[in-house]
């Protein structure tokens, strides 16, 4: 009997590996794809015959991008909003989770309820936009940034994995004279770095990839993220259009714009495998206990 079950999850798990690969495989097919596209020739794109791989390989789609002073601004923009947009998240979330993990804050019950109704509703959209035009956040670049600096969802994950936290370690600590705010800096937080990974994975894939607040607040070009610029080049009439219209000139609009989608997605495919045992565990350590 025991080995037939053995067998049984040992094909089981083959199954699985095997489904998982297959998902993959298919999801890496668009990237793949785009990839293949932003290296090939003009004239193979205007005849659609890209499929996974480049045709008449050229480096002069990636050439013309990479010398753009417009996209790299707005690269700059994005990724200083981005990292000190999940510097300041994290302090925040933390710093709010913590209190909430421990029963014996009275007023805990009070503000999880409070958040988990930001979860259920939203503001409207013109209360809102008229809130942070008069507190100065139109055409401000301040606006990526603190609209995002704390989200329930990101704070429950949180606070779940600090009430795992053995209390035991911290009790001691504060025998020995440490304060609540020392336990918390110098025992809990070095100890937490999977959630924070994960928590922060979570803030920083929605401050890069943030796409409605900026359109609704910044105007000025110049002060455009990376997503915004995006949307600017391979719209219709763009100045990638235009300058692929040339005839001497081995790039189309369509090579241009895939060199730009594959230019805002490699930082965090970049970044992701260095975070990603970190995120794992932290993720199913965040969602034991609610």
């Amino acid at each position: 009997m025991g080995m037939r079950e053995s067998l049984w999850d040992r094909v089981f798990r083959l199954a699985m590996t095997g489904i998982l690969l297959l998902l993959a495989v298919v999801m890496m097919i668009p990237l793949v794809s785009v990839l293949a596209l932003s290296f090939s020739s003009k004239a193979a794109s205007d005849m659609n015959a890209v499929n996974l791989l480049p045709v008449g390989f050229t480096f002069d789609s990636w050439r013309y991008i990479l010398f753009n002073r417009d996209i790299w601004r707005a690269f700059f923009i994005t990724v200083a909003a981005t990292v000190s947009g999940v510097v300041l998240s994290l302090a925040i979330t933390s710093l709010f989770a913590y209190p909430l993990s421990k029963k014996e804050f009275k007023a805990s019950k009070l503000l999880m309820i409070v958040a988990l109704i930001t979860m259920v509703f939203k503001a409207p959209v013109v209360p809102y936009f008229l809130t942070l035009k008069n507190i100065g956040l139109f055409n401000n670049p301040l606006v990526l940034v603190l609209p995002q600096i704390l989200t329930a969802y990101n704070m429950i994950i949180m606070r779940s994995f600090f009430q795992q936290f053995p209390k035991e370690v911290e009790e001691a600590a504060m025998i020995d004279g440490a304060s609540r705010f020392k336990v918390f800096y110098q025992i809990v937080l070095p100890s937490s770095k999977a959630v924070l990974a994960t928590v922060g994975l979570f803030y920083g894939v929605t401050l890069w990839n943030q796409f409605q607040h900026p359109m609704m607040f910044i105007q000025d070009m110049k002060l455009f993220p990376l997503q915004m610029k995006i949307r600017q080049l391979i719209g219709s009439g763009s100045e990638l259009q235009n300058v692929a219209a040339s005839i001497n000139v081995n790039y189309s609009d369509r090579t241009l714009q895939a060199v730009v989608v594959v230019f805002a997605i490699l930082p965090i495919i970049a970044v992701y495998p260095f975070i990603q045992k970190y995120f794992t565990k932290g993720a199913m350590l965040g969602s034991v206990k609610g």
